[in-house]
């Protein structure tokens, strides 16, 4: 049973920075895992993605500039740091894993998903 559980959401100021994570258990054979959002009224939307490997994550480039993602291998976690945070990024954060590879930014290629923490963001 492949469970993804994210962490690390709240309540923060404009142009405060925030580190997201996503613990993946129950398979060694991940190979993509990646961060949507979701804001109440509107369609869930991809932040970023990244492969097992780590090399050449894919970034909205909604949020280009802004956030990072990264990967720590140690712990099967990756994590999305978002700096300079504005009121729009006020969202639903979701992790989501693929054990294929590629990086898309579309929900329906991905298996697993976890339940959300949620980002808000104050003017």
């Amino acid at each position: 049973q492949v469970q993804v559980v994210e962490s690390g959401g709240g309540l923060v100021q404009a142009g405060d920075s925030l580190r997201l994570s996503c613990a993946a258990s129950g398979t060694p054979h991940l190979y993509t895992m990646a961060w949507f959002r979701q804001a109440p009224g509107k369609e869930r939307e991809f932040v970023a993605g990244i492969r097992w490997g780590g090399a050449a994550p894919n970034i909205a480039d909604s949020v280009k500039g802004r956030f990072t993602i990264a990967r720590d291998y140690n712990y099967n976690t990756i994590h999305l740091q978002m700096k300079d945070l504005k009121p729009e990024d006020t969202a639903l954060y979701l992790c989501a894993a693929r054990p294929s590879a590629g990086i898309p930014n579309t929900t329906l290629e991905y298996n697993y998903w976890g339940r959300g923490t949620q980002v808000t963001v104050s003017s």
